[in-house]
């Protein structure tokens, strides 16, 4: 049981860390690509699924009108990470502020992830019933993907 939750622990670290990591990396390269810190990955997905002029225009509205409530967050994280490092390099480790640390960034991921669904959402309905498709099967064979990647880590 407590092998489960020290585990559990360790893979939402492991998420928080990666999550900072990807989006941190992208933003210089993205946002030279015309579509803010998400570049690399919408023109992978406007060529993936064919999109429109139309609809790749409807895309960067969507990210530029999104940019500013995620921006803060994605700060946070980076903050909260630093903060955490911090207690963790520090001569005596305290507890309560590595709680109130973890607290505080499970606050943040999960304003993201709400915030990251809401614009996917925005983002699905830009597609049509036959890129939707070709969404829904690329996204199930990428989660299969990581299942059998999780399964073969225990």
């Amino acid at each position: 049981m407590k092998s489960t939750r020290i585990r559990f622990v360790v893979g939402i670290l492991a998420g928080l860390l990666l999550t900072s990591f990807v989006v941190s990396r992208s933003v210089n390269a993205a946002e030279t690509q015309g579509y803010g810190r998400f570049g690399h990955m919408v023109h992978f997905f406007a060529d993936y699924l064919d999109l429109t002029d139309a609809q790749q225009a409807q895309v960067k509205q969507i990210l530029s009108k999104d940019e500013p409530t995620l921006q803060p967050l994605v700060q946070q994280m980076r903050q909260n990470r630093q903060l955490m490092r911090q207690v963790i390099e520090s001569a005596s480790f305290d507890e309560s502020k590595a709680r109130a640390l973890a607290a505080q960034q499970t606050q943040t991921v999960t304003e993201l992830a709400v915030q990251k669904a809401r614009m996917e959402s925005d983002l699905y309905q830009v597609l049509s019933a036959d890129q939707k498709t070709k969404l829904d099967k690329f996204l199930d064979r990428h989660e299969q993907r990581w299942a059998q990647h999780a399964g073969s880590n225990q």
